[in-house]
């Protein structure tokens, strides 16, 4: 069962990994009256299960509830590589520093879980697997499970500022926490990203 964004966030949030606050719309007034509670600019995403939604104008910014009430009137009326766009998550919208990927995925062939990690977030991960490889860590975890310090190691390698680390890492270990108990196939956090103040937070949900 793949999960919808805003169910994969409401997921992550039950197990501690943090993520903005926002709420599921189907009208454009639920948007609006969404937006007004948060009360900061929103971003508004088409909740579909399919990738490439910014490009196709289903992720927009709005810098108030009526504006908020606009794009999610233009998201509802898409169609997303066949899929139409029902309902819309409005959430608090992120100042971004940085954008990372991080995922779990099985490794079907050693049957093990395979993280994958990349410096390079919020775009295709494919695209970045397909023209540079190197640029994507990738670490199995062995039968005994992942250790925080195994996760550290691995944050290391991509955060030089060592709060950074440890936060990420805790988010590492909450995502190997939701992949085991949830019995997934795949949890994938892109863009897991790095605010100004230097606060690591998860943008969206793949699950």
């Amino acid at each position: 069962m793949n999960l919808h964004e805003y169910q994969g966030k409401e997921l992550f949030a039950r197990f501690g990994i943090p993520v903005l606050p926002g709420q599921v719309a189907g009208t454009p007034e639920e948007a609006r009256n969404i937006a007004a509670s948060i009360g900061k600019t929103v971003v508004i995403k088409a909740q579909v299960q399919a990738g490439g939604r910014g490009k196709a104008g289903g992720v927009k910014l709005a810098h108030g509830p009526d504006e908020a009430f606009e794009k999610a009137r233009e998201i509802l009326a898409l169609t997303i590589k066949g899929l139409p766009v029902r309902r819309v998550l409005v959430a608090e919208a992120a100042d971004i520093a940085r954008e990372l990927y991080l995922s779990i995925v099985m490794d079907r062939q050693k049957k093990l879980p395979l993280i994958m990690l990349s410096a390079e977030g919020g775009v295709e991960i494919e695209e970045v697997a397909r023209t540079a490889p190197g640029k994507i860590l990738r670490q199995h975890i062995g039968l005994d499970g992942l250790r925080a310090y195994q996760a550290r190691a691995l944050m290391s390698r991509v955060f030089d500022d060592w709060k950074q680390v440890t936060q990420a890492a805790d988010i590492l270990m909450r995502l190997y926490r939701v992949f085991m108990d949830g019995d997934c196939s795949l949890a994938e956090i892109n863009p897991l990203a790095v605010t100004p103040e230097g606060r690591v937070v998860a943008l969206d949900a793949k699950v």
